[in-house]
């Protein structure tokens, strides 16, 4: 293959200018026409025949710009992911912004009406594409291939509120990997993980935890619970909002709008607030109910086949098979040692009193390991310990549940340590 430098000064002005050179117009003096536009915009006075007098020179809802210094960032953020993909042997794609409507649709129709439709261009109903996973598996069909594995950097348009705060834009850039085709259980599966668990510790963003879940796990929990299987993808996607909601609005919208008998809600409440590793899923393999559903131990054999691939990946402790939590807590109080019941309830009390959800097990001497698993089982974040030397240096320790890393915080500084961790978090 011949080096770009040895093509003729000739041939690399022609290329140069083809590809600079914007469609269907001739570019000359490019930063003059610029310049022209921008005064434009800024000093032009609406023409008398015109009604709308305010005219504002601002961004579109959802949207914003990048700065330069934003874009530094951006690139060398994207510059590391892409690197990252290409470790792992993935190839380039791209594809249109836009697809037809029919086919964004025949996966996203109960988000269609979160699409952006385009006007009839010529005879094809068009759309902003919503994610870059349909566009992809749309190549794979057209193209009839069976197997790739391949990254997509680009943007796409959801048609929701946004919510600027949460990170919530009507446009945004997704970053995609899939393994696309047939493999054995889970080895492409542990190496997704993997490569999130490489981007996300090269980003340098702290802690982080990987929640896992397989989708024949939640059916056969479904099924067990007695979920008509119509009501399937109804129910998982209110499920899909406990991060938002509480159990309690989640199992109201259940019943009131989608209609689940209550005594079948309840027993779904009775599934979703353990997460953990290997020991959770042993422990589900062992439920009298579950255990009799085919699909569920299929999902949980897998499972526990991933969580293998994952230690000998060495990531394991960074990936969590996770129902889902069903409480809001923040601090779990507890104590290593005998009659410090009081001290715990003046403890949870001064945190109460702080606006902090805390909670503690109505039990005078209940053992350490007991409640640091309660705190694991329900996804707690923060536990508070205080003992007998803790309370004579005046100190309380705080635990974080997710690393098990634990430091002694002044007893009148920990209000505020707690506030700045979960503001964090």
């Amino acid at each position: 293959m011949p080096q770009l430098g040895l093509l003729p000064r000739r041939t690399w002005v022609t290329l140069l200018s083809q590809l600079l050179r914007p469609p269907r117009a001739v570019c000359i003096s490019a930063v003059g026409c610029h310049s022209q536009v921008a005064e434009a915009l800024l000093t032009s006075q609406p023409k008398p025949h015109q009604e709308k007098q305010n005219f504002i020179i601002k961004i579109p809802k959802g949207t914003r710009d990048l700065s330069p210094q934003q874009m530094v960032v951006r690139e060398k953020i994207l510059d590391m992911v892409v690197s990252c993909f290409k470790r792992h042997g993935a190839k380039s794609l791209d594809t249109p912004a836009f697809e037809l409507t029919e086919m964004l649709t025949e996966k996203y129709e109960e988000h269609s009406g979160l699409m952006y439709d385009l006007k009839d261009q010529g005879g094809e109903l068009l759309s902003l594409r919503y994610d870059l996973t349909v566009p992809f598996a749309r190549y794979l069909a057209m193209n009839k291939l069976k197997k790739m594995k391949r990254y997509q950097v680009g943007k796409v348009w959801r048609r929701e509120s946004p919510t600027i705060v949460q990170g919530r834009y009507r446009e945004f850039c997704q970053c995609d990997f899939d393994i696309a085709g047939h493999f054995d259980p889970m080895i492409p599966d542990a190496e997704c993980l993997k490569i999130m668990c490489e981007v996300l510790s090269g980003l340098q963003l702290g802690d982080f935890l990987i929640k896992v879940n397989d989708r024949r796990i939640v059916d056969g929990m479904f099924a067990v619970c007695g979920v008509p299987e119509s009501k399937f993808r109804a129910i998982c996607a209110s499920m899909d909002k406990l991060d938002k909601m509480s159990w309690r609005d989640v199992r109201h919208e259940m019943v009131a709008k989608k209609g689940l008998a209550p005594e079948v809600a309840d027993r779904i409440g009775e599934y979703i607030q353990c997460h953990g590793g290997v020991s959770l899923i042993e422990q589900l393999f062992q439920d009298p109910r579950l255990s009799q559903n085919k699909q569920a131990l299929e999902g949980l054999g897998d499972l526990k086949l991933l969580f293998e691939y994952l230690t000998l990946f060495g990531i394991a402790e960074k990936n969590s098979f996770k129902k889902v939590r069903t409480t809001e807590t923040q601090v779990f109080v507890a104590t290593p040692q005998k009659n410090f019941l009081r001290e715990r309830l003046k403890l949870i009390a001064e945190l109460w009193d702080a606006g902090i959800k805390a909670e503690m097990l109505y039990k005078n001497n209940p053992k350490l390991l007991t409640q640091l698993h309660y705190c694991e089982n329900t996804g707690i974040p923060l536990v508070v310990i205080i003992g007998e030397q803790e309370q004579k240096e005046g100190v309380i320790k705080l635990r974080s549940v997710a690393s098990r890393e634990e430091v002694a915080i002044k007893r009148e500084n920990l209000v505020a340590e707690i506030q700045k961790r979960l503001s964090e978090s």
